[in-house]
């Protein structure tokens, strides 16, 4: 009886951000008029996409023990990088895998520091990201004119769309990712070893699991999509600007507790993080709508995680029920 009953609150929880992303969209159409409109839908969904790709690597950081910090100096490092190396006629095939090769770089910098010198990863990808946007105005000294092509500024506009499919090209992108993203963690040895280790790091290692491999994996994952989502946003600001991810460093982990996947590790999914990207999408705009400021915006979403928090942290640890 006591199994049944964890079983199905264990279902609702896993339930409640669906339900609270569709209950915002709801309330904030009743409350906001076009609010479903298409080209309001489209934006939902652009906002959600540059979310949603840069909470992926947090996610898995997260489900693993960790929390990668760097994710913001990483995202303004490629919106720099592009824009300036595109705009002094670097070919586009050329830029994309440096800043995608330099990201993972970071990535494999924070894992093997913080693993192999024991330090905590929050330790660890906090002083990364100083150190990645000291050196973008080191390097700059503020000099950060450039372009960027057509193509990507369409990727990440309202307006944009995927070939025939009326939505724009991040959106597509992001869900292309977001699949690959589940079937990793639930259909491959890696997603297995990465909730292992947040379950039970000793057990894990006992049982063999290449802890360092599955650190380095994980946080390279991260700072690739971070990079990702750093470069459409350089199509969407228009302009190089290493700030442009300092919002990302709340909202990323919001959106992972948001969705019901705890900081200490070992459940939860990237599933529940695509419902946490939308709940904060749709609360944003709600609030923006209804009028309240940036400061008031975040005492509702810290509220909401505060309430979200109490819900989900009735449910054990996962090592208390193995």
């Amino acid at each position: 009886m006591k199994f049944g009953t964890s079983w199905s609150a264990g279902r609702l929880t896993a339930l409640a951000p669906f339900a609270l992303a569709v209950a915002l969209f709801v309330v904030t159409g009743a409350l906001l008029p076009g609010y479903a409109s298409l080209n309001s839908l489209r934006s939902l969904l652009l906002l959600s996409s540059l979310l949603g790709i840069a909470s992926i690597g947090q996610t898995y950081a997260i489900i693993m023990g960790g929390v990668d910090l760097s994710v913001p100096a990483v995202i303004g490092f490629a919106d720099v990088a592009f824009t300036v190396m595109y705009g002094h006629g670097v070919p586009v095939w050329l830029v994309i895998p440096i800043i995608l090769a330099a990201a993972i770089a970071i990535g494999l910098i924070n894992a093997f520091v913080s693993r192999l010198l024991s330090v905590n990863s929050l330790i660890v990808t906090l002083a990364t990201g100083t150190i990645i946007l000291g050196a973008i105005w080191a390097r700059t000294r503020g000099n950060m004119f450039g372009i960027l092509p057509d193509w990507l500024v369409g990727m990440v506009s309202t307006v944009g769309t995927t070939g025939p499919i009326p939505i724009p090209g991040s959106a597509s992108l992001w869900l292309v990712l977001a699949a690959i993203a589940i079937f990793i963690e639930r259909r491959t040895t890696l997603g297995r070893w990465t909730y292992a280790l947040g379950a039970n790091p000793r057990a894990a290692r006992l049982a063999h699991v290449p802890t360092l491999t599955v650190w380095a994996t994980v946080f390279a994952i991260s700072a690739g999509l971070s990079s990702v989502a750093g470069m459409l946003l350089a199509g969407f600001s228009g302009a190089a600007d290493p700030s442009v991810g300092d919002a990302y460093l709340f909202t990323t982990l919001s959106a992972v507790v948001i969705g019901g996947t705890p900081l200490i590790g070992g459940r939860g999914g990237y599933a529940r993080t695509i419902a946490g990207c939308f709940i904060i999408t749709e609360l944003t705009i709600l609030l923006i709508g209804l009028g309240l400021d940036v400061p008031a915006q975040q005492v509702c979403l810290g509220a909401l995680i505060i309430l979200l928090v109490g819900l989900y942290g009735r449910e054990p640890h996962i090592s208390t029920q193995i």
